[in-house]
């Protein structure tokens, strides 16, 4: 049985400018037409998947890197109560890619809970489990019923933000991933010459207990 997944790749929305050829695209938003969904801010960290007993970047084969060292030990903390079979994701947000995050609140925000069924709860359950294991979530910038109108008039500054996730609130299974969730990329989105892996690791900034940078 596989008890190991890769994150699915998250189609753009039909108006993300940050799409390339290489990308899949929503043909259309009628996925979320009457539907309540939430949207949250896209962070600029590198996609990882935490498990009770593993942990991984999107490759289920991701090798050491020292950007990587932090989670690791963040997973052992929680690892003694995440269910069997289950998985948490999220960014792993050490190492400063094309943003620099000078006041973030942990290293790793989480965005979806996977059961054993291999169903992403529903936002409600997420973020039950969350507070439960002390994971902070990607700020939101919208919950309600879709309106597009609405979700094309956020705004935010681009050069701090990279942009936005929407997901369905209902609970999803892993097949109907590409029919639940979308994103709204940046244009240019990545603004480094070299890839972040393979320069010097900076590290981002954390909030202190007081709500300064540490």
């Amino acid at each position: 049985m596989n008890t190991r997944f890769k994150y699915p790749r998250t189609p753009h929305l039909p108006w993300s400018p940050g799409a390339t050829s290489d990308d899949i695209r929503c043909v259309d938003t009628d996925i979320f037409i009457g539907k309540q969904v939430v949207v949250t801010e896209k962070m600029d960290g590198e996609n990882t998947t935490i498990y009770n007993d593993h942990c991984h970047a999107r490759s289920l084969d991701s090798r050491h890197h020292v950007s990587r060292d932090w989670v690791k030990r963040f997973q052992a903390t929680i690892a003694h109560d995440i269910p069997e079979g289950w998985r948490i994701c999220g960014e792993n947000l050490f190492a400063q890619h094309s943003i620099v995050y000078d006041s973030l609140k942990s290293y790793f925000y989480g965005f979806s809970i996977w059961n054993e069924k291999n169903i992403c709860l529903d936002w409600h359950e997420t973020l039950h489990w969350f507070e439960l294991l002390n994971i902070d979530t990607p700020p939101i910038l919208y919950n309600g019923e879709w309106n597009e109108d609405q979700v094309k008039r956020l705004t935010f500054d681009t050069e701090k933000v990279e942009g936005y996730v929407v997901r369905l609130v209902d609970e999803f299974s892993y097949e109907s991933f590409g029919r639940s969730v979308a994103k709204w990329v940046r244009k240019n989105h990545v603004q480094t010459d070299q890839h972040w892996m393979h320069a010097e690791i900076v590290a981002n900034g954390l909030m202190d207990d007081n709500g300064g940078e540490s």
